[in-house]
C-alpha cells in the first residue's frame, strides 16, 4: 500500500453490531456469589456434546431436559450440522427473506436449494405458518424460522410456531427455530419453542447473552436418534469446545438474570432513541418497530439505494449495515443493543445525515 493512500479512521460508533453490550471476565466474576475460579479448569477436550454443567445451564435457560442439548461452535455450526445431516440430492430448505445471509449460503454448500417465503413490509415482516407452508414442496427437508428475527425484529409467537411445527410434521419436515435473540422481547414475552414437538432449536451465547467471544452455541433436539447423529457430526466438525469457554458460559448462564437484565435496559433505552429519530424523520424513513432482538430495519420512503448513505455515515463515524446485504437496498440495519453509552451521540450523527 502506498504511503500516501488514504486510510479512514475506524467508525467511532458501531451500530452494525447485532450483539448486546460487552462484558469482561472481571464483569462476569462480579455477578456470582462466589468468585469463578477459571484457574482451576482442566485444559483438555470437552465432550463432543458439551460438558454436563454447560448443558444443564442451557437446558435451564430453555426449560428442557439437559440430554436434549448438544453444544456447538456458535449457532453457525449448529445450523451447518443440521443442513449437513439433511443434505439430499434434489432437496431444499425453506428460509425467510430477508434473513441472515449465511442461511442460504450454508444450504447451498450442503447441496440444498434455498427456497424463500417472503416477509411482507405491509405485515410488519411477520413470519406466519401459512407463508412457510406455501413455500414447502415434496422435496423440502427442513424449514426454518428466526424469532426474534434478523434483520427486522419481528416475533413469531409460540402458538403460531406450534401450529406450523404440527403441520410440517405431517409432511415429514422438521422445523428449525433460530432463537439467538430469545428472550429479548419488547412486547409480550415468549417462552422458548424448544419443548414443542417437531422443533429443533438453535441458539448461542453471542446475541441475547452478549458473549460472542466465547464462540459457543447449541442445538436442542428431543429426537434421540437424530441427536446421536448430531453429536457424531459435531465430533467430525470441530471435535469439542474449549473447556475454559464452556466453564465461563456455564457461569454466565447461571447468572443469566443479570446478563439479560443489562441487555434489556440498554436495548430498551436505545430503542426509545431510535424511535424518536425515525419519528422526526417522518416522510424520509419508515420502519416496522422491532418486537424483539437488538436490531431494526428502517427503509427510505423514496426507495433510494441506501449504500451511499451508509458509506457517508461511515466516513463521519457511524457504522450501519446497508440493506443490499439482505437484498433490500432501500433499507439499512441498525443495531441498538451493543452500545451501552454515547448512543445519543450516534443518534445525533444519524439525525444530521438525514437532514443533509
Amino acid at each position: 500500500m502506498a504511503s500516501h493512500e488514504f486510510r479512514p479512521n475506524p467508525p467511532r460508533y458501531n451500530l452494525a453490531s447485532s450483539t448486546g453490550p460487552s462484558w469482561s471476565l472481571r464483569d462476569l466474576q462480579a455477578l456470582g456469589e462466589s468468585r469463578f475460579a477459571i484457574e482451576d479448569v482442566a485444559i483438555g477436550y470437552a465432550p463432543p456434546d458439551g460438558g454436563r454443567e454447560l448443558r444443564e445451564a442451557i437446558a435451564a435457560h430453555h426449560g428442557v431436559d439437559p440430554d436434549w442439548v448438544v453444544v456447538t461452535t456458535g449457532a453457525s455450526e449448529a445450523c451447518s450440522i443440521l443442513l449437513c445431516l439433511a443434505s439430499n440430492a434434489g432437496g431444499n430448505v425453506v428460509l425467510p427473506a430477508p434473513a441472515f445471509p449465511a442461511f442460504a449460503a450454508m444450504a447451498q454448500a450442503w447441496q440444498l436449494e434455498p427456497l424463500f417465503y417472503q416477509l411482507q413490509r405491509a405485515q410488519n415482516y411477520r413470519q406466519t405458518a401459512n407463508a412457510v407452508l406455501e413455500a414447502v414442496n415434496p422435496a423440502t427437508v427442513l424449514a426454518l424460522v428466526n424469532t426474534p428475527h434478523n434483520p427486522t425484529g419481528s416475533v413469531m409467537d409460540r402458538a403460531e410456531i406450534a401450529a406450523l411445527a404440527d403441520r410440517l410434521a405431517a409432511r415429514g419436515v422438521p422445523l428449525i427455530v433460530d432463537e439467538v435473540y430469545h428472550p429479548l422481547y419488547f412486547g409480550d414475552p415468549q417462552p422458548s419453542a424448544a419443548d414443542i414437538g417437531n422443533v429443533i432449536v438453535i441458539s448461542d451465547m453471542s446475541k441475547a447473552l452478549s458473549l460472542a467471544g466465547l464462540r459457543l452455541g447449541w442445538i436442542i433436539d428431543a429426537n434421540p436418534a437424530r441427536r446421536k447423529r448430531i453429536i457424531d457430526a459435531r465430533s467430525y466438525f470441530t471435535i469439542s469446545s474449549s473447556p475454559i469457554n464452556e466453564a465461563i458460559a456455564a457461569f454466565a448462564l447461571r447468572n443469566r438474570g443479570a446478563v439479560l437484565a443489562r441487555l434489556q435496559d440498554v436495548a430498551s433505552a436505545n430503542l426509545a432513541q431510535v424511535k424518536g429519530v425515525i419519528s422526526e424523520a417522518a416522510g424520509i424513513l419508515s420502519w416496522a418497530e422491532p418486537q424483539g432482538g437488538t436490531i431494526a430495519f428502517p427503509w427510505f420512503d423514496d426507495s433510494r439505494n441506501c449504500r451511499g448513505f451508509c458509506e457517508r455515515l461511515a466516513e463521519i463515524g457511524l457504522l450501519i449495515v446497508p440493506g443490499d446485504c439482505f437484498d433490500r437496498p432501500d433499507h439499512f440495519r441498525l443495531g441498538f443493543g451493543a452500545l451501552a453509552g454515547d448512543f445519543d451521540q450516534a443518534m445525533d450523527i444519524l439525525r444530521s445525515a438525514l437532514r443533509a
